[in-house]
């Protein structure tokens, strides 16, 4: 008989995770926030239910942006006039975090899974109860 371990639904072994983002490259540091969120580094990891950890992410104005591209956004599609704006690289938090939203899995844990997502600019967070765990080595 098989033995495999398909957590609970109220399943509460979540942990902190702290993360750097001095001279790291957007793309990058999306890629593993994501996967934090979502739970996909543990052995037991099962799709239909959130093993995810809480993330928080510090120094997130030091990121490395790809300046040399300009990047548009589009406000209205099929309007004329001024709907295709440029992208500045003036808020990096919610660049990360629209790069991150971005890589989650569709469903309906899509929009749970930013809630344990906290980006600081600075060094200082106010989570060092939880005795987050550092991440740099993994980076």
């Amino acid at each position: 008989m098989n033995e495999t371990f398909i957590p609970a639904s109220d399943y509460k072994k979540k942990n902190w995770c702290l993360i750097d983002c001095k001279d790291q490259k957007l793309g990058r540091i999306a890629v593993v926030i994501s996967r934090l969120l979502s739970g996909k580094q543990k052995l037991h990891y099962h799709p239909a239910f959130d093993v995810g950890d809480y993330v928080v992410v510090i120094n997130a104005q030091d990121m490395i942006f790809d300046s040399q591209q300009p990047r548009f956004s589009v406000n209205v599609p099929g309007r004329p006039g001024r709907s295709l704006k440029q992208v500045i690289n003036a808020l990096p938090s919610q660049l990360l975090m629209t790069a991150i939203y971005g890589m989650l899995p569709e469903g309906s844990a899509k929009k749970s899974l930013p809630k344990r997502l906290k980006i600081y600019n600075g060094p200082d967070h106010p989570h060092a109860a939880q005795n987050p765990i550092k991440l740099d080595e993994f980076i």
